[in-house]
């Protein structure tokens, strides 16, 4: 079974191994079968998103840009209406090379220096899934519906916080002065 999952997740391999330096672009059409491969809380119906990745290859590091554009479908947390929501996002990924794999780093990925190939799946994976918003909204709800059902919603108790956290230590300090 994991082998199978390994080699699904491999078509998402960008093989960087036999290119020149200079750019390079690939191009990825990612959809429902692409999301299945991470274990996710997040439902994400008929994605239709498309993956375009620039890598600029140095002598010593890569440099990978991938930019996600596309829809997917979300449930209307009022109405539980589908509809389509615009996916567009962009990172920038810098990818050297050491003894073993390291993500620590903030938009630095180290790779074993004998790696062929670096896969992008995961970073496509994220893109998506950050731009989805926590709130799902359908367009089709004006900002008027949207104050009328907040008056009559009863509010979340984890919604909004009582007070600032921030407010709270500033507080302290005077009062201890």
């Amino acid at each position: 079974m994991h082998t199978h999952f390994m080699d699904k997740l491999r078509n998402y391999d960008v093989s960087f191994s036999g290119l020149k330096t200079g750019k390079h672009e690939f191009r990825f059409e990612i959809d429902k079968e692409f999301f299945q491969l991470f274990d996710t809380e997040q439902e994400f119906t008929n994605p239709r998103i498309t993956v375009d990745v620039l890598l600029d290859k140095h002598t010593t590091f890569l440099e990978f840009e991938i930019k996600v554009n596309g829809t997917v479908e979300l449930v209307c947390d009022i109405t539980n209406e589908n509809f389509d929501y615009p996916i567009e996002n962009q990172i920038g990924v810098l990818v050297k090379f050491g003894e073993e794999y390291d993500d620590s780093e903030e938009d630095v990925i180290t790779i074993p220096s004998n790696d062929h190939a670096f896969n992008i799946a995961q970073l496509i994976y994220e893109n998506v899934a950050l731009s989805i918003p926590m709130k799902k909204v359908s367009p089709n709800i004006s900002d008027e519906d949207l104050e009328i059902l907040e008056k009559f919603s009863p509010k979340e108790a984890e919604e909004e916080p009582k007070s600032d956290p921030r407010w709270d230590a500033l507080k302290n300090l005077k009062n201890k002065n």
